[in-house]
């Protein structure tokens, strides 16, 4: 079958050549999710037009925000983690039959486990919405409702994703996001004038796009000789694959919980701070996550089945390898970024969001949180790929103690904050947490002997201090002469006033930092531009 031809014991190519195809399946990825992330930004700017920062936008993101943590949770969380490694021991074994079994019985399962989840969730709605303190909250309770299935239709798309990536295809599970803006997007605006409001709208687009995004990624696991169908629930539950993946999952899901009820109590305290402040804070996370989303989980979701099958293997050279030119990788984007994002936030937030709807008010309350969301972009997105290296062990306890304690760290900073800096507050609080979680995963790290953190943290540290500086001076001209540019366009419409500021602004900050990492000779910049002169060489 095609899925054992590429992934058996084949013969295995050179370490130059590996490490190119991470960066190649890397840029393919990213491609993909930038797509999925400027439609989930479109998405976003649809509900700011549509409903701003009023008591019913907060309505729908909490609403969306219950399902999606235990999306988080069971789908990209506990199953990726525990079924990936699990599943590769399976292909390297190259046992078609019982590799089939394996998949059917994690997918009964998985489709049983989630069905108690919706109807608990669905059933426990009224009680959970009234610890947010909603203005909202019949409306809120409905669209909790309506939208929990969303997490059974999402977590069968996760699973099919697992599948494909651990065989190194990754196009299918990038276009499926893709269709879910699309449809929210469509549901909006054309479903609106039908419904009681424009958030039962988007609501149903989530779900028919959760559902499409499932059943798009079937069709390619069929196609690579991996069928998969329902058994019997108790053969399900006693397959040694199934039981491992138990074994993993459960310190996983603590270690997980800790860290998505960041925002489960970030959001209550949110909600009881005031209007608006729900809805600003997931504008703002919007933002920061589409930078994250296209970068750090696409070399997340690359890495980890290359992290597993080095572990697995024995081959921890390349595995120290691939972790490093991972963590500069998220160092060379994430870093200028920041800068970038703090000196114009304000022309992004109103160039994207303001309306009608999204007012003065709006935008101040979502600049306030962005401000302090954005500086832990960094830390987030190191986060995303130090963990799969535990877990590429099948070491999913340390990762665990870390979110607990990265949990505590920001209920405790958020609680303290929120009451006097409000969303602004809630943003540092989760920042801060990342940084701490950053720290204890890197500790943990390193208490493995067979990797080699201080080779590893020294260069990566060494390439974080040499962005920060690149960054600082390549920003510089866009504080200093920032707002003699915008005085030029004031009083002309959204798009010249905000955009042509911003994209004079990026272009120069962009030349000036590339210009910088040319003359140092910087590596991962030559590694970009060879690969893609490769591709251009490919294409022509």
């Amino acid at each position: 079958m095609r899925a054992f031809d590429n992934t058996g014991k084949t013969e295995t190519p050179g370490r130059e050549s590996r490490a190119k195809a991470l960066v190649r399946h890397g840029v393919s990825l990213s491609l993909l999710t930038l797509v999925s992330r400027i439609l989930g930004l479109l998405r976003e700017m649809a509900k700011a037009a549509l409903m701003g920062t009023s008591a019913l936008s907060d309505a729908f993101s909490v609403a969306f925000m219950i399902p999606n943590l235990f999306r988080r949770l069971f789908a990209e969380g506990s199953i990726a983690v525990a079924f990936i490694p699990t599943f590769k021991e399976y292909l390297l074994e190259n046992d078609k039959e019982k590799t089939k079994d394996f998949l059917s019985c994690v997918l009964t399962f998985l489709t049983f486990f989630v069905s108690l989840a919706v109807c608990a969730g669905i059933i426990a709605a009224p009680l959970v919405i009234r610890l947010f303190g909603m203005e909202e909250y019949a409306e809120t309770v409905l669209l909790t409702r309506l939208m929990f299935p969303f997490l059974a239709f999402i977590s069968l798309a996760a699973f099919f994703q697992g599948i494909l990536n651990s065989l190194r295809i990754f196009a299918p599970s990038g276009l499926a996001p893709i269709l879910l803006n699309i449809i929210t997007i469509a549901s909006a605006y054309g479903l609106s004038p039908f419904t009681a409001n424009p958030a039962r709208a988007m609501a149903i687009g989530i779900l028919t796009g959760g559902f499409l995004e499932a059943a798009i990624q079937f069709p390619f696991v069929m196609k690579h000789g991996l069928a998969v169908f329902f058994t019997g629930l108790k053969k399900a539950i006693t397959n040694p694959g199934t039981k491992k993946i138990l074994r993993l999952v459960g310190p996983t899901i603590v270690g997980m919980a800790a860290y998505q009820l960041n925002d489960l109590v970030s959001t209550a305290l949110a909600g009881n701070a005031g209007e608006g402040i729900v809805s600003s804070l997931q504008y703002s996370l919007r933002l920061q996550e589409l930078i994250l989303g296209i970068f750090a989980v696409s070399i997340g979701t690359v890495l980890l089945p290359d992290l597993a099958e080095h572990a697995k293997s024995g081959d921890w050279d390349i595995y120290n390898a691939r972790l490093i030119q991972a963590m500069n990788i998220i160092a060379l984007i994430t870093v200028p970024i920041t800068f970038f994002s703090l000196a114009r936030g304000e022309n992004l937030i109103r160039l994207l969001f303001k309306t009608q709807s999204f007012n003065e008010d709006s935008v101040a309350l979502t600049l306030a949180a962005f401000r302090f969301h954005i500086p832990g972009l960094y830390f987030i997105a190191l986060n995303r790929i130090l963990a799969p290296a535990f877990y590429a062990q099948s070491n999913t306890k340390s990762p665990t103690l870390a979110g607990i304690i990265s949990f505590a760290s920001n209920i405790a900073l958020a609680a303290l904050l929120a009451g006097p800096f409000k969303g602004a507050g809630i943003a540092f609080a989760l920042s801060a947490a990342s940084v701490v979680n950053t720290i204890l995963l890197i500790i943990f790290l390193g208490k493995n002997p067979r990797v080699n953190v201080g080779a590893a943290l020294k260069p990566a540290l060494g390439y974080f201090f040499k962005m920060i500086v690149f960054s600082a001076l390549a920003v510089t001209p866009v504080f200093l002469f920032g707002g003699r540019l915008d005085a030029l366009f004031a009083g002309k419409s959204r798009i010249i006033a905000q955009g042509v500021p911003l994209a004079v602004w990026a272009l120069a900050f962009s030349a000036i930092g590339t210009a910088l990492l040319f003359i140092s000779g910087d590596k991962q910049l030559f590694s970009l531009l060879s690969l893609l002169r490769k591709k251009d060489r490919r294409t022509a």
